[in-house]
């Protein structure tokens, strides 16, 4: 059976210098009017930039060249319009010891505190959480929080420490927390506290110094950290020649979402990372479902990519994965029907024709499934 070649990551390289800062730019969420003011260009300058971008890297529209920002790397998740992009460091995480705190935000944004769920608050100060979750290893400050949250339109009030203090309170650990008083009654009884000048508190989760605020490194686990774990670990189970382990480890990588990521949460940093954070589900279900095939599971492939379909009917990459796994279980007339309803979705909503890739797969399947098929995964 024909196989598929590991997926590679996108990479801006045919790009020029000031089509890579278009890029980069269009990634952080700016404006055509933004893009211009920030890169002293003409604003019809940007828009020619942009289609030459979407024409050499054969992106169909704005939200994919913002996705494709951040799969090359040329945005960092949390890097707003007023800093420049810091490297993502990148390994395996490990679970500490002592770690209380589990923050989720492959769905509605939650947290749980020694076991136990808590209450976040307002929505904008979940929005906070979760921009310093999912930039855990680093420092964010201030200002990247009021991009991330307010766009722009930033509040008229210091609000951003008021939610620093809210949220330190609401996952400060309780055992911490009661040491704390426990401690405090100590040096009220004994003195020490008036003694020495110094304030007797817990250790929060939250550490902040003068250039802004972040999650204490080990302290907190967030599902995101555990996902990319996994899907480490799946390539280093397809790369060591064990298909069937690598799709059982992206299955576990794909049970952590739990619905729309951080669905319902404000601003410009979560409407980004929603975007980047469902096609991160898409490709990886497209992963495992291109191990399946290989394999031979055809069938159980072509249960989960109808549902699949049905979510993203749009979606080509996996109108083409659909009609390869049809066509390899015997079902050549239903695969032909798939590409010619998504050709009329795509051309009735979009009012485009369909990709190379949709065209290719579609000829592979007249000439016969023998013929071997293009690579499907994004």
């Amino acid at each position: 059976m024909p196989t598929t070649a590991p997926p590679a990551r996108p990479t801006a390289t045919p790009l020029t210098r000031q089509e890579r800062e278009v890029l980069r730019a269009v990634g952080c969420g700016l404006t055509d009017g933004e893009i211009a003011r920030a890169l002293a260009l003409p604003e019809n300058a940007v828009g020619v930039h942009l289609g030459r971008i979407l024409a050499k890297l054969d992106l169909r529209d704005r939200a994919a060249a913002i996705v494709h920002a951040f799969d090359s790397g040329l945005v960092v998740p949390g890097s707003g319009p007023r800093v420049a992009a810091l490297p993502v460091q990148r390994g395996t995480v490990r679970r500490a010891r002592g770690q209380r705190v589990r923050i989720s935000v492959l769905g509605p944004l939650r947290a749980w505190r020694d076991g136990q769920p808590v209450d976040l608050g307002h929505l904008r100060q979940q929005a906070v959480l979760a921009a310093l979750a999912l930039c855990r290893e680093r420092t964010v400050s201030k200002d990247e929080l009021l991009d991330a949250v307010w766009g722009m339109e930033p509040p008229l009030t210091k609000v951003v420490p008021v939610y620093i203090y809210r949220l330190r309170k609401i996952l400060q650990p309780e055992n911490e927390t009661e040491g704390a008083a426990a401690r405090a009654r100590t040096a009220s009884r004994t003195g020490t506290a008036a003694r020495t000048g110094t304030a007797v508190r817990a250790e929060s989760v939250i550490r902040h110094d003068r250039c802004g605020y972040r999650l204490v490194p080990g302290a907190v686990e967030v599902d995101v950290a555990r996902m990319e774990e996994l899907v480490t670990a799946a390539g280093a189970a397809e790369r060591g020649g064990d298909p069937a382990e690598a799709v059982r480890i992206c299955a576990q990588a794909l049970d952590l979402f739990r619905g729309e990521p951080l669905a319902g949460l404000p601003g410009p940093f979560a409407e980004l990372e929603r975007l980047r954070l469902t096609e991160r589900r898409t490709g990886l279900a497209l992963r495992k479902l291109d191990l399946q095939l290989r394999l031979g599971r055809h069938t159980e492939a072509v249960g989960e990519l109808w549902a699949l379909a049905a979510a993203q009917p749009l979606d080509e990459p996996v109108a083409a994965m659909l009609m390869r796994a049809l066509c390899l279980s015997g079902r050549q007339a239903d695969a032909l029907g798939v590409f010619e309803r998504t050709r009329r979705r795509l051309a009735d909503e979009l009012g485009v024709a369909p990709s190379r890739l949709l065209r290719r797969t579609h000829q592979t399947i007249l000439r016969g499934c023998e013929a071997g098929f293009a690579p499907t995964t994004p």
